[in-house]
């Protein structure tokens, strides 16, 4: 079993995979969005891939923790993932959301320092953000 994580945007879903002991999370993907529907279908996908026990959805809130708008488009997206988990005999995965504030930024830090270029930052960010955020909630548990 691993958990996975989710950055939810607009345009795209960056996604991060743990190891099977939950220490460690690495980068897996970027998905293009195409349309709610298509979308969580390609993560179900995923979760029967890579055995997924626990989806961690970043939860992009204001900087005095209340919703923005694009709160309510993840709960939205997340909505539906959680309908299609349930049609798909899926219900025993777990759906966490992790606080997402300042993972862009963190991001962008970490690719900068590591020098990957402009261009490249532009196609891998979201996943890079998909990594903290799931580092942050393993972390988390391991402290628990």
């Amino acid at each position: 079993m691993k958990a996975m994580a989710l950055d939810v945007g607009d345009k795209t879903i960056g996604v991060a995979l743990s190891d099977e002991l939950f220490i460690t999370a690495q980068g897996h993907s970027t998905i293009e969005r195409v349309g709610i529907r298509k979308d969580t279908g390609k993560i179900l996908d995923l979760v029967r891939e890579h055995d997924c026990s626990v989806i961690v959805i970043g939860l992009p809130l204001k900087l005095d923790g209340s919703d923005s708008p694009q709160t309510e488009k993840v709960r939205e997206f997340t909505a539906v993932l959680e309908n299609k988990l349930r049609s798909n005999s899926l219900q025993n995965v777990e759906i966490i959301y992790q606080d997402e504030r300042f993972t862009t930024a963190m991001a962008q830090r970490i690719l900068i320092e590591a020098d990957v270029s402009r261009k490249k930052r532009k196609t891998v960010i979201d996943k890079q953000a998909a990594v903290i955020i799931l580092q942050s909630y393993l972390d988390t548990r391991s402290r628990a």
